[in-house]
């Protein structure tokens, strides 16, 4: 009896042991499809400020903000591509899209006042409330505010994600990204790097399941007004 409990115990190892390998493999092969997805989907369309084609709006996607209610570091730094984009003439309006899920936090509100403290008018800059991730914020950029030809900016680690799914979601996109505060931040600049990996597939589930952002509601004019 004690020799057939040993042989059911190294069996149920083992056993484990194979669908757990099964399952890395499936991970790992899943995380490099998305990958994959991700880098042809942006491949050519990722650009300095000076080499980006013109566009009619910047869209500028929502990061951390502090406390005091400033933009951190890595948000001003994307605040500040999309304003040398917009006084050289690359687009004519910026649409600013962040987290606003609560009263006491708000992104698009934060980044709207620092691109006008620093010289964009405000009539320029168009808010969107309800940029929870980067698919909601293509995703509305499109269906809410008319965006059909934009250049989305963010950091560089994340700017293929960001390309890819603003063109899967119609919008004829380019994308420039940021690197000024990467050796400033060491350490934060690897760890979200190593995020993109789990988001990449995140991002290609979105697609393939079609989801609906956590917020839609009617469309805005915002956008054209201010390109207008």
């Amino acid at each position: 009896m004690k020799r057939l409990l040993s042989r059911l115990s190294w069996f149920t190892w083992w056993r484990v042991a194979l669908i757990a390998a099964v399952g890395g493999i499936a991970a790992t092969v899943t995380v490099i499809a998305s990958e994959s997805w991700i880098r042809g989907r942006a491949e050519g369309h990722v650009h300095t400020i000076a080499s980006v084609p013109a566009a009619p709006v910047a869209l500028v996607l929502g990061t951390q903000v502090l406390r005091t209610g400033e933009p951190g570091d890595f948000l001003a730094a994307r605040l500040e591509t999309a304003r040398q984009l917009y006084l050289t003439g690359k687009v004519q309006a910026i649409l600013v899209s962040g987290d606003n899920g609560r009263h006491e936090y708000d992104e698009p509100t934060a980044m709207y006042a620092w691109l006008v403290r620093n010289g964009v008018p405000p009539e320029h800059v168009v808010r969107d409330y309800a940029g929870f991730d980067t698919y909601d914020s293509c995703f509305r950029a499109k269906e809410i505010f008319g965006v059909d030809r934009a250049i989305v900016v963010t950091q560089s680690f994340h700017i293929a994600r960001s390309v890819a799914l603003c063109r899967e979601l119609g919008i004829d996109t380019s994308g420039v990204g940021d690197d000024s505060v990467r050796d400033a931040y060491p350490a934060n600049w690897r760890q979200a790097s190593t995020r993109e990996h789990l988001a990449h597939v995140k991002a290609v589930f979105d697609v393939v399941t079609g989801r609906e952002p956590v917020h839609l509601g009617p469309a805005e004019p915002g956008v054209t007004d201010a390109i207008s």
